[in-house]
């Protein structure tokens, strides 16, 4: 009987689930009191192992692998004092530490010898040289004579040092001392300088920004070579509190303007930001508009022609991308490659993206509007082949081409997704055999994958994302429009578009300018002048100095 409740017993526990253990995460909301907050606050004691405490409870470091504190006894002039240091694994130059920071401040050699020379100072007076011997102080004799590094800062706010250290420096405390010294020794992994991918020029430069801030702005200083380039630091976020970096040339850009960029900067409070795009959408003026109104870029010479121009740059660290600032809807349009070419090719190329992004907003909605409520604007013959290929396919026109714009959207974002040698091959067998397909069954006429097929084309022609975007999404919009009123619907459409345009402004500029509201025909526009009438900046930046050139450029033709 025992054995047959063993048996019983095992079967039921090697079969049946225990359902008793529910697990079920607790809330955890943090208080405005919570000590972690209270940490941040302090500043750093003369008591060394207060700090070192301290610095074990902020960074957890007796969990944290990459926290490395290491104690040790400071030399100086036959002194010993206690004294630790802490840096980031990954973060800092090992070397640097062991060769410029350790060995100078642990052995006792001959500048920490008893018997050293005086540290004296010279001065002359009435042509006698006086020798005074400097009191001994050992903060001065650290920072003068043990560090050999050349960016230290004494830091005596915990909050401080605590972002600097996160950034990949290294703190040394000292016993009796109230301030840390902050040493600069970042080395890291980062990618290294490589040619724009999203936006390739022929002629142009062929450096791209890269994810490291300084890297960044080392490219854009290298490239402008102007002492009134102003780099300002402005920390963002709370938990992770990164650098971004606003770029302006001080005796161009508008004072107001920059004003505005670091207000708005200044004024952003979030927890974190990961990237530039998220930073974007916090400062734009209508946040709720699907129209970009900062351009972004990864290219060096297209930032640094902007800053020349008068324009602010931001770069966010940790992101290969720089925003440009303010801009109008025609800086959208243009190409970095426009620049590089004679003005009459820049000038065609320009037609063809405007042209462009006229058919991806408005072709797929005049062809309905036309084939449903105008029929009389069609010539005789193509109405009746566009009649006889519609004879077989069950579906209205409205459907043809919401199915095919859908069909085409889903294609685009399945090649953007797949890894990149199967991306071109998922586009152009997915449109062929999509659209062959679709065909052959009758389920949409030839002359609809025609449209479709030429607007897809005039959307790859746009050179910025966020803009072709924009005209991808308010298509829709005009197809629907088309359906219900024809061509007034579709008026109605381009009216209220107008309207949004000319309403929106990017940090004080019209978005519409230099057209609307006019600002002189001497002005930049869309289209290109030739490189030796453009002799004065976009005046509606309201630059320092609106005079690029003199009006005879080329000087040698008058001699």
């Amino acid at each position: 009987m025992k054995s047959l409740q063993n048996i019983k017993n095992f079967f039921s526990n090697l079969f049946n689930v225990d359902e008793s253990y529910d697990f079920t995460m607790s809330d955890e909301t943090t208080s405005e009191t919570q000590p972690e907050d209270l940490l941040k606050k302090q500043n750093i004691y003369p008591s060394l192992d207060v700090n070192l405490d301290y610095i074990h409870a902020r960074y957890n470091s007796l969990i944290n692998s990459d926290i490395k504190i290491r104690n040790f006894i400071l030399n100086a002039k036959g002194k010993q004092f206690k004294a630790f240091i802490i840096y980031i694994d990954g973060l800092v130059d090992n070397n640097s530490i062991n060769d410029f920071i350790l060995n100078p401040l642990m052995l006792k050699n001959y500048a920490n010898q008893n018997n050293a020379p005086q540290v004296i100072s010279e001065a002359v007076a009435n042509n006698i040289s006086v020798r005074k011997v400097k009191k001994f102080n050992v903060v001065d004799y650290i920072y003068e004579c043990l560090l050999p590094q050349n960016s230290i800062k004494k830091i005596n706010s915990f909050d401080e040092l605590v972002k600097d250290i996160n950034s990949g420096n290294c703190a040394l405390f000292v016993d009796t001392i109230e301030f840390a010294f902050d040493i600069d020794i970042k080395k890291f992994s980062q990618r290294s300088i490589s040619e724009p991918k999203n936006e390739p020029s022929v002629r142009g430069s062929q450096e791209a920004f890269v994810e490291n801030l300084r890297t960044n702005t080392s490219m854009i200083r290298r490239s402008v070579n102007n002492e009134n380039l102003i780099i300002e630091n402005i920390v963002i976020g709370k938990s992770n509190q990164n650098n971004c970096a606003v770029c302006y040339i001080k005796n161009i850009a508008n004072s107001s303007l920059v004003a505005e960029v670091k207000y708005r900067l200044n004024n952003i409070d979030v927890d974190y930001i990961l990237s530039s795009s998220e930073l974007e959408q916090l400062l734009k003026d209508d946040p709720e508009t699907t129209l970009p109104e900062i351009l972004s870029t990864e290219r060096v010479d297209k930032t640094c022609a902007n800053l020349l121009q008068g324009r602010v740059i931001i770069i966010y660290n940790g992101s290969p991308y720089a925003l440009i600032l303010p801009v109008t809807l025609f800086d959208f349009i243009s190409s970095p490659e426009d620049v590089n070419l004679n003005y009459h090719f820049s000038n065609l190329l320009k037609f063809l993206r405007g042209l462009a992004a006229v058919i991806t907003l408005l072709l797929p909605g005049l062809y309905l509007a036309i084939t449903v409520y105008h029929r009389e604007l069609i010539p005789t013959e193509l109405l009746y082949s566009i009649v006889a290929t519609r004879v077989t396919v069950p579906f209205p026109i409205i459907l043809e081409i919401l199915m095919m714009e859908l069909s085409f959207e889903l294609i685009r974002e399945a090649g953007l997704r797949v890894p990149s040698p199967l991306g071109s091959t998922v586009g152009i067998v997915g449109a062929l055999v999509l659209g062959e397909a679709a065909v052959s069954a009758n389920i949409v006429s030839p002359i609809l994958i025609i449209i479709i097929a030429v607007t897809a084309i005039s959307s790859f022609a746009i050179p910025d994302f966020s803009l072709s975007f924009h005209l991808r999404i308010s298509r829709f919009a005009y197809i629907i429009l088309g359906s219900l009123c024809g061509f007034l619907g579709i008026g109605i459409g381009i009216f209220i578009h107008i309207l949004t345009l000319n309403s929106l402004k990017s940090f004080g500029v019209p978005y519409l300018s230099p057209y609307s509201p006019l600002s002189g025909a001497n002005t930049h526009s869309y289209f290109l002048k030739p490189v030796w009438k453009r002799d004065k900046r976009a005046n509606f930046l309201k630059s320092k100095k609106p005079i690029t050139q003199s009006k005879i450029s080329m000087k040698w033709r008058e001699k």
